[in-house]
């Protein structure tokens, strides 16, 4: 028992003792707003998009796509959506605007910045396909499914406003869909990389997922626990247990997935709330005091929530 519990805080306490590092660096005043803005921006429009491209152009589609895996993990999605959805409306009385946001932060799980570096070291580098798998559409869907159920809310059933179109093509036009986009263009046509390219964007990648977890970590300082705890326990509810919960029985019993994508299915479930669950809040301005304390409560509670899972799945 001492020797699994140690397993796990060595797989966990690196990567929240990163995202700590970057929360105290910029509370106690050593970096400033800019300096983490800079951070990440380097991670998220630079770093991040070369690792996501990398891994997607020598991804094994045929392997790495199956619906079986695809499967498990987002029928989690769409039911903890949905349920954290008619929950804040039955259960706590939100208005329908500001439910559809609660199910968005229920849904939108953390999957580059957490998922891939716990992922990575739980795992190792090598088991990281059924990830990259997963965060390839995780967006699109994600955005779809929010965008369209916030539109029908808002527009009772009529056509999408402006400002959906305005997410779907800023959706698009971010940099990591536009590297997995060439990902996927340089794996389906061959294309091989010169060696001196290939060998820079490797240096770079090294450093995309530490510097991302310490901007995380200097960006969580943003956020303050100012909404409704009920409802923000609910979601960290949703997003850190049931949907892994989902996926490991869908996994399971009804798509019998190998041991390599239930770890890489379940463990991304279990990741909390990503900080596009504040963004999409505030495009529509609705419970985006919940969605940010969800985000950063539910990154504290996840500490919990992946030693459950990485002891169930085995480390």
């Amino acid at each position: 028992m001492l020797i699994a519990m140690e397993a796990l805080l060595d797989v966990i306490l690196p990567v929240f003792l990163v995202i700590a590092f970057g929360y105290v660096a910029v509370l106690r005043n050593f970096l400033d707003a800019p300096a983490i803005d800079g951070l990440m921006k380097f991670s998220q429009n630079f770093a991040i998009p070369l690792l996501l491209f990398r891994a997607i152009s020598t991804l094994d589609l045929e392997a790495g796509f199956d619906p079986a895996l695809l499967g498990s993990y987002y029928t989690g999605s769409f039911s903890v959506f949905m349920i954290g959805m008619f929950g804040a409306v039955y259960l706590f009385k939100r208005s329908w605007e500001d439910s559809v946001s609660v199910g968005f932060s229920a849904l939108f799980a953390n999957s580059v910045l957490l998922g891939l570096a716990i992922m990575e070291r739980a795992y190792g580098r090598d088991a990281l396909a059924p990830n990259y798998a997963i965060v390839a559409i995780h967006a699109p869907f994600c955005y779809f499914l929010g965008i369209s159920t916030m539109e029908v809310v808002k527009n009772s059933g009529g056509a999408f406003s402006v400002t959906a179109f305005r997410v779907v093509r800023a959706m698009f036009s971010n940099n990591l869909m536009i590297a997995i986009g060439l990902g996927f263009v340089v794996n389906l046509s061959g294309i091989s990389m010169p060696v001196a390219l290939s060998g820079a964007f490797d240096l770079v990648i090294r450093a995309a997922l530490p510097t991302a977890l310490f901007a995380l970590g200097g960006t969580l300082t943003r956020y303050r626990p100012e909404g409704d705890m009920k409802v923000v326990i609910w979601i960290c509810a949703l997003s850190l247990f049931l949907h892994p919960s989902i996926a490991y029985l869908m996994g399971t019993a009804v798509f019998d997935l190998s041991e390599a994508q239930l770890k890489g299915a379940v463990l991304t479930a279990a990741m909390a709330p990503g900080v596009n669950s504040y963004l999409f809040a505030s495009i529509y301005g609705a419970a985006m005091r919940i969605a940010a304390t969800a985000v950063l409560t539910g990154t504290l509670f996840s500490i919990l929530s992946v030693a459950i899972w990485l002891t169930i799945l085995g480390v």
